[in-house]
């Protein structure tokens, strides 16, 4: 009996490790297959858009220099402009825009993509204005005067308000770091937020919106908005030494893809929202962005298993997903 119970737990030992070394492999294939794919388009994709920036890049670049001239001694000021004001206006304008749809349930259009049926149809106003407050005092309180804070550190590291503009490709590739950089420090800072010691305490207020919004992407206690949202998306920058333009496009991007993931809509010719909606949702799954940690420590294996999962598509047609891929009439995942 010792023998087989012995020999069991040898099978069992070493059919784990085959599932880690299987997808461990499985992830190597999905990035190697990326990289090739990226590679073999790189010449032909780059080479038209770097056409279009050389063309337009004398223009950016005399703005520039304008601006450099006109705060000349208060480039810090460009700097609050570009790194704060920007991405919120960005922020605001997408959910501000959202927020009509989710408390008024119009234009039709819209809200017929809703990913949960029936949920925030409208929207809490109670709850709304208690999210919204939080969000401003994140902004305000918090992201700011951490990026303030970081000013001094970047002008000495790399100054981000130098003369000369980031080359095209240079920016491409910061653009690749940033994501892959931030991805890594998102999905485990995330994943430490589940832990039972901080999650009631900290993580649990973003999970009071089981139905997420756009604008919620920043409703987070003060702790996790440095944690989790703050710096995974600093650090890019602050290990570049990166150029103001570089980051005023990386905030505001970063910004309007938490807002897609956390809308609510899966709408066409926008990245889908239904992994990050489905960790709202079920809680123990789906912690990353774009999901590659996910599926190499098999925190998306539930997720697989439904029809979110079929759903988790970029959306080329008008006809919603939620109509096309319909969910279980026995079991709605």
């Amino acid at each position: 009996m010792k023998g087989e119970a012995r020999s069991m737990g040898q099978h069992d030992k070493s059919k784990q490790e085959g599932h880690i070394w299987g997808s461990m492999r499985r992830t190597a294939f999905i990035l190697g297959s990326g990289l090739l794919l990226f590679v073999a388009f790189w010449n032909s994709v780059t080479w038209h858009l770097q056409r279009f920036w050389g063309a337009s890049g004398y223009f950016w670049q005399a703005q520039w220099e304008r601006l450099l001239s006109t705060y000349e001694g208060k480039e810090w000021i460009l700097y609050i402009i570009g790194a704060t004001h920007v991405p919120s206006l960005c922020f605001w304008t997408f959910n501000g825009l959202l927020l009509v749809v989710d408390t008024t349930g119009k234009p039709n259009f819209i809200s017929r993509y809703r990913i949960q049926v029936g949920k925030n149809e409208p929207v809490d106003p109670v709850k709304l204005r208690q999210s919204i407050r939080t969000v401003l005092f994140n902004q305000f309180f918090i992201s700011l005067p951490m990026l303030v804070f970081l000013y001094p550190f970047l002008k000495w590291w790399g100054d981000p308000c130098r003369r000369e503009l980031p080359t095209f490709h240079w920016f491409l590739l910061e653009l690749a770091i940033f994501t892959l950089i931030e991805e890594v420090l998102f999905y485990y800072s995330h994943r430490l937020l589940h832990h039972p010691i901080f999650y009631k305490k900290i993580h649990k207020k973003h999970h009071e919106w089981t139905a997420p919004i756009g604008v919620i992407s920043l409703y987070a206690h003060p702790i996790e908005h440095v944690a989790s949202n703050m710096l995974p998306a600093m650090a890019g920058p602050i290990i570049m030494g990166s150029h103001l333009s570089s980051i005023t496009m990386w905030f505001s991007l970063a910004l309007i893809i938490t807002t897609i993931s956390h809308c609510g809509y899966h709408l066409p010719f926008l990245p889908s929202p239904e992994f990050h909606d489905y960790h709202h949702l079920k809680f123990t799954q789906c912690y990353g962005v774009l999901g590659v940690l996910d599926h190499l420590h098999g925190t998306d294996t539930q997720f697989k298993q439904t029809k979110a999962y079929e759903r988790h598509i970029l959306l080329l047609g008008f006809t919603p997903l939620s109509e096309s891929i319909p969910d279980s009439p026995k079991k709605m995942e």
